[in-house]
């Protein structure tokens, strides 16, 4: 019989596999940890591969790059020691004086990093309700517009944004398009292939899952003297993600796809129980079908909607504040996407100057029981009395 080519892999074989990564040397099929912090160089004083600093980067590093670069179809990523680090690192490259177009509602982090630069006169700031496209093109009138950002679903109301419809519009401003798309994960929402020009997320997030990393990365369509830029602005910065950090994102990695749909598979369960629940006002989640922007979601995700979601709590801010308190399996803690369910009272977090909500608690839905996870918020909300008239 003649032999057949093996067929192209699939995202979730590459990523258990990491990239069927085997040392050469060793055969060891799990990726070393270089931890050196300069390199020497050959006898005619050349480099020997790329590297002479650790700001450079380093093969642990390149190697969950790689990974992640083929997770997204993107030309090359870039590893960052925090979200911030890579949000930052985007923001810096940008000229003085440049317009950039951005949610009114979003990670508070970074919108945050944005205002403090527009209030330092070094760039210039229009905002636009997430995931209205109307608005969005009204924002970008401005002839130099430089960038548009869109998180989709965004933090922490989850609505969502076509990024195709997006992507049209800063293109015909002649601006870039950034999408912060760290709910949703490329194993969901491929936004470069969707015609985004970066692909930025808290690695720290789904990507590491495991809650023991922070990191950020940024994938690219097209490289470009402006990728170059950003690259340096890392190196100067000293913001590249350390090797044993790295280490650990490709163990996670490794992990994502399971992970992620049992997240999704739980959040669902969770979403749909407390819908029209007499404690609950509203629950905020794409993957349910009363959700305003479901069917652009499930487009973007192929039907991984993620395990992120924001409920609304009857009574006073104080009850929200109290059902957080009261459970004793979620966890009141902030991050997003580990393997643990987390809850926040975000108005706590973000504070008075964010426009969010005062009885919003967001969710983050791990691969715990589902049924342990719902009846932990039943006896939250009971105890707080949301459910009481």
């Amino acid at each position: 019989m003649a032999h057949r080519p093996n067929r192209p892999l699939s995202p979730a074989t590459k990523l258990a596999q990491a990239l069927r990564y085997l040392d050469p040397a060793t055969g060891a099929i799990v990726p070393q940890i270089q931890t050196a912090a300069t390199y020497a160089r050959d006898e005619n004083y050349a480099l020997r591969q790329s590297y002479m600093y650790r700001r450079d980067s380093n093969v642990t590093t390149e190697q969950a790059e790689a990974i992640i670069a083929d997770l997204e179809g993107a030309t090359e990523s870039l590893l960052f020691s925090s979200g911030m680090g890579a949000a930052t690192a985007v923001i810096e490259h940008l000229p003085a004086d440049a317009h950039v177009v951005v949610p009114e509602v979003m990670y508070h982090g970074v919108l945050a990093q944005f205002k403090t630069y527009a209030a330092k006169n070094r760039l210039r700031v229009s905002t636009y309700p997430a995931g209205d496209l109307d608005a969005m093109k009204a924002a970008t009138v401005e002839s130099d517009t430089a960038l548009v950002w869109v998180e989709t679903p965004n933090n922490p109301n989850w609505d969502t944004t076509d990024i195709a419809a997006a992507a049209e519009i800063a293109h015909a401003a002649g601006a870039k398009l950034v999408t912060d798309c760290t709910g949703t994960p490329p194993c969901a929402t491929r936004a470069l292939e969707l015609g985004a020009d970066i692909s930025f997320h808290s690695a720290t997030k789904y990507l590491n899952g495991h809650s023991d990393v922070t990191a950020g990365v940024l994938s690219v369509r097209e490289t470009g003297p402006y990728w170059d830029e950003i690259f340096h602005v890392r190196m100067i910065q000293g913001t590249v993600l350390h090797s044993f950090d790295a280490f650990l994102l490709i163990r996670g990695m490794r992990t994502l796809m399971l992970r992620y749909e049992r997240a999704t598979e739980n959040a669902l369960a969770v979403a749909q129980h407390f819908e029209g629940h007499p404690g609950i006002e509203k629950v905020m989640y794409p993957g349910l079908p009363s959700h305003p922007d479901h069917e652009i979601a499930k487009r973007q995700t192929g039907g991984l909607y993620g395990g992120m979601l924001s409920i609304l709590v009857k009574g006073t801010e104080q009850t929200a504040i109290d059902v957080s308190r009261y459970c004793e399996v979620f966890y009141p803690a902030t991050s997003l996407g580990g393997v643990e369910s987390l809850i926040e009272h975000r108005k706590t977090v973000s504070g008075e100057g964010f426009p969010v909500h005062p009885r919003l608690l967001r969710l983050s839905i791990g691969i715990e029981d589902a049924g342990d996870l719902i009846a932990d918020l039943e006896q939250a909300l009971d105890r707080a009395g949301a459910a009481t008239p």
